[in-house]
């Protein structure tokens, strides 16, 4: 049902226009809307005193009332505000025109950023409303117009209401307006037909209890004569016998009603409650206890029903933006333009280097029947058809004698261009553009992605803007030599990231062996960043602090895709919508799942100081960890084999290269030349599948940058970064240097759970005890070293070596003595 009703909304739903994305322009109109409401209520007020004589200054045309200065009237908001007065009330909806004034409070609130009703609904409640209450006042005061200036109903309402009596009649008209009514309570608010039952039920069950007690009272004034009369036939009888006699009889009654009323189990659990509640009753006094348990019986039953119908209840969608709901998206006047004079291709350049190109082809004997120019911001793209006969290979080993004549800092010839039948050249412009990181952000294509994680790089050589969706890469690698825009293009990636994603969705784990390149996202560490427990800093420079937040990741994809088997569900996205529309239960463990971008810098120097320590857990989550919502961007300088190794090339198909010095490198990176070509300065060639598409990168300065993360640190943020699960190698240290004096405090209870349980797991103390893995995994090192539990056997649980608690005592008290 939930993807039927969101391929509804998409296809029907409103809107946003492009102009409401700046907060300048949103602040400005809801200023400009509140006011406007609080004018046009003030003409709804003073129409009330004043209309009537206003009434003939109203009846001239709209444009002589608002040119004649000569015309006053009394109405406070002048003349406009009594025009639209007498245009909404009399000749609209009557007084229920005054309920656009909610309409247009609910659209300032929305303007200024607060999330309240949805305008849609509004505007439609409102509009079916003022209809509803237009034909009922004009049906019940008909006669109003005739004595008063003020049509209660308005014209609107006055020619309906007409037309219905004429139709079916006054009573008719009159059942029409209150089946409307009731359409309008069922649809307008939510569960008004099972609260409109409950009602009535109440109040059929007090009727009933009421003729109960009535009942009660006369069979009581019944038996109190029939024992009057008894007394005086056998006065041998006592008072005492008789009422003895008499409770005995109305508590057979009572069970013989309750056992056919509710099940066997039922009415024992009620008489067990009665039983355990309330003490046995003086015997001259034996009839209040009873009556007491027939309240208590009958007030447990009804409680049973009520809580049924609470948990039918349906419940609103969880909304993971709610705890930063005043979160604002940062806006595009944090960043800059960035031009340069005559960055443009003239139409000499373009011509020159047409001629240059043939006429170094035809000095070689390869004749072109057509030559057409692309222009890009860095680079205009050239693509020739050559005449019949002629060999590509021939053109393709001209690349340097071209690039000798155009004198260009290098070309790159495409032969052919895949799908259209042609031969690229690719020429560097004499004065190369900058693009801006603001005109991508802007840009249309951008705003309206519908990618999970979408990143924005920059335009491609027909000046489009260029997106990917990272979640369907799932992981990046990015390489390319010192200085040659690499590191502008991870600030794009997370730039772009930052623009579009709420704190709530998005995580960074963010890798810097460098310490310098990254440091300046620290400052939005509570909001978009994650790390190690017990961690200061959460940009990690230290190599070995970047193993463990390796390993730590394996573990919480390990746990993510527990909770997707728990939930039957196969990728992040089902899981999330499942959990969005609580059909999953977090008393259970769920809960809802963030994408978790991480960002290596220099991955070259992890690898030279760690090895297969680090390459292992990298591997291992570019593998398994696309279906969790986990995605990894590597950028290294040094492109080379024993870098950039074969296991990690087959798990990160998507490849960003800039220029890089040798077409070795190149080939190592893209698996093809060309990036060895490249002019530099942001130019680059992804490599997403078979496709090879070169893209001038997009500019993001370190001030707009800092900019950016300065806006995103001012707003309210979590109380701290998203903390990752501990991890600890369960053989991490030796059994023999552990003293036993300085146990855990959780020592002997992790014992007693061990040998209860017989199971020696490092996992079930951290459950058991809320506790971090690192803690655990101490714990567990402490039981091998007092001989509780046995080695450590790789994915095998540790053996338990204490069969019963009787058999740990007398080791305990033997090996803490």
């Amino acid at each position: 049902m939930a993807k039927k009703r969101n391929t509804k909304a998409k296809t029907i739903g409103f809107k946003k226009p492009s102009f409401l994305v700046d907060e300048r322009i949103r602040f400005i109109l809801g200023i400009s809307s509140s006011l406007f409401t609080i004018y046009l209520g003030l003409a709804f007020v003073s129409f009330f005193f004043t209309g009537g004589a206003d009434q003939s200054k109203l009846d001239i045309q709209l444009l002589d009332l608002l040119v004649n200065s000569g015309i006053r009237v009394e109405n406070w908001t002048g003349k406009t505000g009594a025009f639209l007065s007498n245009l909404l009330i009399n000749k609209g909806f009557g007084i229920a025109a005054c309920s656009i004034l909610y309409v247009l409070t609910v659209l300032s609130i929305r303007l200024f950023g607060i999330k309240t009703h949805s305008l849609k609904k509004s505007v439609l409640y409102t509009l079916l409303f003022s209809i509803w209450c237009s034909v009922l006042l004009a049906f019940l005061f008909v006669d109003s117009a005739s004595t008063s200036f003020l049509y209660l109903g308005g014209i609107h309402g006055y020619f309906i209401s007409e037309w219905l009596i004429s139709l079916i009649g006054n009573v008719g008209t009159l059942f029409a307006i209150i089946i409307c009514f009731f359409t309008l309570i069922a649809f307008g608010f939510n569960n008004s037909v099972s609260n409109i039952k409950k009602l009535f039920k109440k109040k059929v069950k007090a009727e009933m209890n009421d003729l109960e007690e009535d009942d009660d009272a006369e069979e009581e004034i019944e038996n109190e004569a029939t024992f009057q009369d008894e007394l005086l036939t056998n006065p041998n009888q006592t008072e005492e016998t008789h009422y003895q006699q008499f409770d005995i009889e109305l508590e057979e009654e009572f069970n013989s009603e309750f056992e056919d009323e509710l099940p066997i189990d039922e009415t024992n659990e009620i008489d067990l409650d009665i039983e355990s509640d309330f003490e046995p009753a003086p015997e001259t006094n034996t009839q209040k206890p009873e009556d007491d348990d027939v309240e208590l019986t009958i007030e447990t039953t009804r409680i049973r029903e009520e809580s049924v119908s609470i948990n039918h209840t349906p419940m609103e969608d969880f909304d993971p933006t709610l705890d930063l709901s005043n979160y604002n998206y940062p806006g595009l006047d944090l960043l800059e333009d960035h031009h340069i004079n005559n960055s443009e291709v003239s139409k000499e350049e373009l011509e020159s280097n047409k001629i240059k190109i043939v006429d170094t082809l035809r000095n070689y004997k390869i004749e072109i029947t057509q030559i057409k120019a692309t222009i890009g911001p860095t680079v205009t793209l050239y693509e020739i058809v050559p005449a019949p006969g002629v060999r590509i290979s021939k053109i393709k080993n001209l690349e340097d004698d071209i690039a000798l004549s155009l004198a260009a800092l290098g070309i790159r010839i495409i032969a052919p261009i895949p799908g259209r039948g042609t031969i690229g050249i690719e020429v560097p412009n004499r004065t190369p553009e900058i693009v801006s990181m603001k005109n991508i952000i802007a840009s249309k294509k951008f705003q309206e992605s519908k990618h999970a994680l979408p990143v924005a790089l920059g335009k491609t050589i027909s000046n489009e803007t260029y997106t990917l969706d990272l979640a369907k890469m799932p992981h990046l690698l990015v390489a390319g030599a010192t200085g040659q825009g690499k590191s502008v293009g991870l600030n794009a990636i997370i730039t772009s990231l930052l623009y579009k994603k709420h704190p709530s969705q998005l995580k960074f784990v963010l890798i810097d062996p460098k310490k310098v390149e990254l440091n300046i996202y620290s400052t939005i560490e509570k909001h978009f960043l994650a790390k190690l427990p017990e961690e200061e800093e959460a940009i990690i420079t230290d190599i070995h602090k970047v193993i463990a937040t390796l390993n730590s990741l394996c573990v919480e994809m390990d746990a993510r895709y527990d909770l997707l088997k728990k939930a039957h569900a196969r990728n992040i996205i089902e899981y999330n919508k499942k959990f969005v529309t609580r059909k999953l239960n977090p008393e259970n463990g769920h809960r809802y799942l963030p994408y978790i971008v991480v960002i290596i810098d220099e991955f070259a120097d992890l690898i030279m100081t760690a090895g297969k320590e680090v390459e292992t857990p990298i591997a291992r989550i570019a593998q398994l960890a696309r279906a969790i919502g986990i995605h990894m961007i590597i950028a290294t300088q040094r492109p080379s084999t024993n870098i950039i190794t074969g296991v990690i090339k087959a798990n990160f198909p998507a490849r960003i290269a800039f220029k890089v010095a040798s077409m070795i490198d190149s080939r190592t990176i893209l698996d093809s030349p060309g990036a060895n070509q490249l002019i530099g300065r942001g130019d680059m060639l992804i490599s997403v599948g078979s496709d090879l598409v070169r893209v001038q990168c997009a500019f993001v300065d370190t001030p707009e940058v800092e900019a950016l993360t300065q806006y995103i640190q001012k707003q309210q943020a979590y109380p701290s970064a998203l903390m990752l699960p501990e991890f600890v190698a369960e053989s991490s240290e030796n059994t023999a240097d552990i003293d036993l004096q300085k146990r855990d405090a959780l020592f002997e209870e992790a014992a007693r759970l061990v040998v209860s349980s017989q199971q020696g797991s490092t996992s079930a103390i951290q459950r058991r005890f809320s506790i971090g893995y690192n803690r655990a995994g101490r714990i567990v090192d402490q039981l091998e070293a007092a001989g509780i539990v046995g080695p450590f056997e790789g994915s095998k649980a540790r053996q338990v070596l204490v069969t019963d608690e009787y058999s740990l005592e007398k080791l305990l008290s033997q090996v803490l003595a």
